[in-house]
């Protein structure tokens, strides 16, 4: 049987489906981070090679087609890596594979697109991401490409879990030292991170060393906190809502006509909060673009990857 690999590769885990050349997955695979600008890239190669390995899980197949969606990905040399990186998978015998590679059957891009893909079940629309960090990606039906945002927490990341939570603990500690009104997220944090008082946080952030990640997972404290009527975290969270539709906005107005139908989908964790982000969210974004529909993803990144590959080599 002919078949395709789609790799979606990032920070925490790494994804592969099998799938044969109508898109029908076969297998599914997950092994750890494959972002080799964070973990290096003898282990990037090992979770993509375990990943594989899982996915096929001893099917006898004849591998058409690969396409790799991975973090950190975002220079010609960092290309040519990953391409490596499939030369070498041919010659593995850890892998019980059949190669039968055409010039064009490997491919090699970002994550945002394979995000965009998967969501979508096609490659035109925007993907507007959001989660420890943000980014807004998108592709008309010409091709062009135009994104927003993914400059890091540092110089951007606006709308995302790391932004949200950043925003949260500074506004306890205003509200402590009573620059700022008071705010339940005082108590919730306290609460979750076990505080016997709240100048403890400084003890907490900077002495262990805490990474964008770690002040990231905090978002949900405060988009629960904000669905309970704290208007301090509602705020919060209007600011995020209103930073991710400008985003989205500023792709698809380089894209798409006004009055062109086209989908947003919406990937990432931070969309399933109980707080109004995303209707917010949506309400900003469709009333400047009545003709777009905000929509949840059809399919996972990986599977993104498996379509992207499917329509290089002219398969539908």
């Amino acid at each position: 049987m002919q078949a395709v690999l789609g790799v979606d590769g990032g920070g925490t885990k790494t994804v592969c489906l099998l799938t044969d050349t109508t898109g029908k997955i076969l297998g599914r695979g997950e092994a750890g981070a494959s972002n080799y600008q964070s973990v290096g890239g003898e282990a990037a190669y090992r979770s993509l090679l375990n990943a594989i390995r899982e996915a096929i899980a001893g099917q006898e197949v004849t591998v058409r087609g690969i396409a790799l969606g991975l973090a950190g990905i975002g220079r010609p040399e960092d290309e040519a890596i990953v391409r490596d990186w499939v030369e070498l998978l041919q010659d593995d015998d850890r892998l019980s594979l059949r190669w039968s590679l055409p010039p064009k059957g490997v491919c090699v891009c970002h994550d945002c697109a394979i995000a965009l893909a998967g969501g979508l079940g096609r490659e035109v629309g925007v993907a507007t991401i959001a989660g420890t960090g943000s980014i807004v990606y998108g592709r008309n039906r010409l091709g062009h490409t135009a994104r927003s945002g993914g400059w890091g927490y540092l110089l951007g990341d606006e709308g995302s879990g790391y932004d949200i939570a950043r925003q949260g603990l500074q506004a306890i500690a205003r509200a402590f030292d009573g620059r700022s009104q008071p705010t339940a997220l005082s108590d919730a944090f306290r609460s979750h991170l076990g505080l016997q008082d709240l100048r403890d946080l400084v003890e907490r952030v900077y002495r262990r060393g805490w990474t964008a990640k770690d002040i990231a997972a905090l978002a949900p404290v405060v988009d629960k906190v904000a669905s309970q009527g704290d208007r301090v975290a509602e705020a919060i969270v209007d600011r995020a809502a209103s930073e991710l539709a400008l985003a989205t906005k500023t792709v698809a107005g380089q894209l798409f006509d006004p009055l062109e139908p086209f989908e947003i989908v919406t990937v990432g964790g931070l969309w399933h909060g109980t707080s109004a982000l995303r209707q917010q969210f949506a309400q900003q974004v469709t009333t400047e673009l009545p003709a777009s529909a905000v929509v949840w993803p059809r399919h996972e990144p990986a599977y993104g990857a498996a379509l992207t590959v499917l329509r290089v080599l002219g398969k539908r």
